[in-house]
């Protein structure tokens, strides 16, 4: 969705980021800004601040940061141009009528239609949990625990006992037949010609995080099968990308989310209180389904059912948890099957025991794996350790790697320096990682010389849009093409022609990006940590070093480059003049 930049801005500058902000997070006012918990990760000191002046926020501890755009991105997982709707009505800013293509006008149009008749299907399967029809469908639910308000609040349903009331009802309300099957309602076949694909079930509607309904989940009555039916992808439903419950979960903001198997799982834990609840959607767990979950947490308990399948599928989620950047525990739902099973037997107290207790993923994983070793026999028991050296490699942070081979010496009574010593020897021979040294608090990890580089021009950037003042001082020796980074030099670009024009708004340049994690990066440009507590000499030296360091980056850059681009010659003359006379020029921050 496009609307021109000058429509886009007029709706950031009308929604002052602390009004907007302060509706969804708690923030106090501290100095010049406005600091708070962040709302993207667990913390307990707060670290994510909110300048009025930039109009941005910032979290120094997990790095989210952006405009207002970005923040609503964030925080309702919706679009760009979702959000600048939802801002715009909050504003009352008139949008212009968007300009489509012919192609992407259908395209658009077709997702509406199918949005709509799923809407329409939804209100049909609901409709008839209600009446005589759906008796058998109302007591299977009343008999599983639900109340009427639990079924009201997940739209719960009942699909007739014969293959064809469902799209005759949608016939009347003037549903053509290829809609109904592009949306996943009915199928069709020669013999039969159409038919209704739900039919004899109790209905679960999947909705969107925007409470939009995408596709179905059936359950048969009585022994027919398959016992769950779920609908086909389709140009509005992808499996992959969606998690049953998220819609309500997402809104919950408790610490965590409670991953589980099945819609019953998540509707009885939402009925006991624990609305964090989410499900995947008939298929394992995916990357896709891992990412949407962290933009609402760090921390996912996983509440799979207790039996083998429940277990193994456990530990490929336990996997996809830590290529994504978020924590797992498991939660013991033993003698019980699942939560549903869990909560009617054991209630909500004890499952809140279970949750305190939950399982760290890592020891879990060798808790399954020891199972396949005899730790009475001194060979197995060997066999044993080395697999979890091979695991310990795993862990690519040093730090992280450090703390876990203590932790698994300890659980294990294995000597700490001999299981050091194993991990150290395993990932030399495999190449997997460095061998395990004690970490050195004061080295950063990332002190590689790119990084330093991008540093630099982060710190520059930074210090620019503090004090838009020293641009002047500065632009002599600094050009566009000395930040070598493509994202960098882009908002480099626009930077200086604002601050050359005096309409410098840092939040306005983060609009030229539509994708949340270019905002996101961007955002960390204008937020890199300053040294504080400097004199007025300290201040002027350290800025003298940042603007060198920048110059003379580039200037070895170019010079790196000139057998391959054109543009490197003229950019290693000017960068040797330049870096000759900053080397003797002093810059006054007054």
């Amino acid at each position: 969705m496009y609307y021109p930049d000058e429509v886009i801005e007029e709706v950031r500058a009308r929604n002052d980021i602390v009004d907007v902000i302060s509706g969804y997070v708690r923030i106090q006012k501290k100095g010049s800004s406005y600091f708070g918990l962040c709302p993207f990760h667990n913390e307990k000191s707060p670290s994510f601040s909110v300048s009025p002046g930039k109009q941005m926020y910032y979290c120094f501890g997990c790095g989210a940061g952006g405009n207002v755009f970005t923040f609503l991105m964030a925080y309702e997982n919706c679009s760009f141009g979702e959000a600048v709707k939802e801002l715009a009505e909050r504003a009352g800013v008139a949008l212009p009528e968007v300009e489509y293509s012919e192609e992407v006008k259908k395209r658009e149009g077709r997702r509406a239609k199918l949005l709509e008749v799923n809407k329409e299907a939804a209100k049909y399967f609901y409709y008839m949990l209600r009446s005589p029809k759906g008796a058998a469908g109302y007591r299977y639910l009343s008999g599983r625990a639900l109340s009427d308000e639990t079924m009201k609040k997940f739209g719960l349903g009942f699909a007739g006992v014969t293959n064809n009331e469902m799209s005759a009802y949608l016939r009347s309300k003037g549903y053509d037949d290829g809609v109904i099957r592009d949306a996943g309602l009915a199928n069709y076949d020669e013999k039969r010609g159409m038919y209704d694909k739900f039919w004899n079930r109790v209905m679960f509607p999947i909705q969107d995080i925007n409470h939009r309904v995408i596709g179905f989940g059936g359950r048969v009555m009585g022994d027919g099968q398959p016992k769950y039916l779920n609908s086909p992808e389709t140009m509005i439903f992808d499996k992959s990308r969606n998690l049953y419950g998220l819609n309500f979960a997402r809104t919950s903001r408790k610490n965590n989310i409670i991953l589980c198997e099945g819609y019953m799982d998540v509707i009885a834990m939402h009925q006991a209180g624990y609305t964090q609840a989410a499900a995947s959607l008939g298929t394992a767990f995916t990357v896709g389904q891992a990412n949407l979950l962290r933009r609402y947490t760090q921390e996912v308990l996983l509440a799979y059912d207790s039996d083998g399948a429940g277990v193994n599928a456990a530990l490929r989620a336990i996997g996809i948890l830590r290529e994504t950047g978020l924590r797992g525990r498991i939660i013991n739902m033993s003698p019980a099957k699942d939560p549903d099973e869990f909560m009617k037997a054991y209630g909500a107290e004890a499952f809140q025991e279970r949750i305190d207790k939950a399982e760290n993923s890592f020891f879990f994983e060798l808790r399954i794996l020891e199972r396949d070793y005899d730790l009475g026999d001194p060979d197995s028991k060997t066999r044993f350790y080395r697999e979890i050296a091979k695991k310990l490699c795993n862990f690519e942070d040093e730090v992280e790697r450090e703390n876990y081979v203590e932790s698994v010496a300890e659980k294990y009574h294995i000597g700490y320096e001999n299981l050091r010593k194993l991990v150290a020897s395993y990932a030399a021979q495999t190449g997997l990682v460095k061998p395990v040294t004690r970490p050195k608090p004061t080295v950063s990890a990332k002190n590689t010389p790119q990084e330093n580089t991008k540093r630099s021009q982060r710190l520059l950037l930074t210090w620019l849009t503090e004090e838009p003042s020293l641009y002047g001082k500065i632009k002599k020796y600094i050009q566009v093409e000395d930040f070598t980074e493509t994202l960098y030099q882009q908002v480099a670009r626009k930077l200086f022609e604002d601050l050359e024009q005096g309409n410098f708004q840092p939040a306005a340049i983060i609009s030229m990006f539509q994708d949340e994690e270019e905002q996101r990066e961007v955002a960390s440009l204008f937020n890199t940590k300053l040294q504080e507590e400097m004199t007025d000499a300290e201040r002027e030296k350290a800025f003298h070093d940042i603007v060198y360091t920048v110059k003379r980056n580039s200037f070895e850059y170019y010079s790196s480059r000139t057998g391959v681009d054109m543009n490197a010659l003229n950019q290693v003359i000017s960068g040797k003049k330049a870096l000759e006379e900053l080397s003797k020029t002093h810059i006054s921050l007054r």
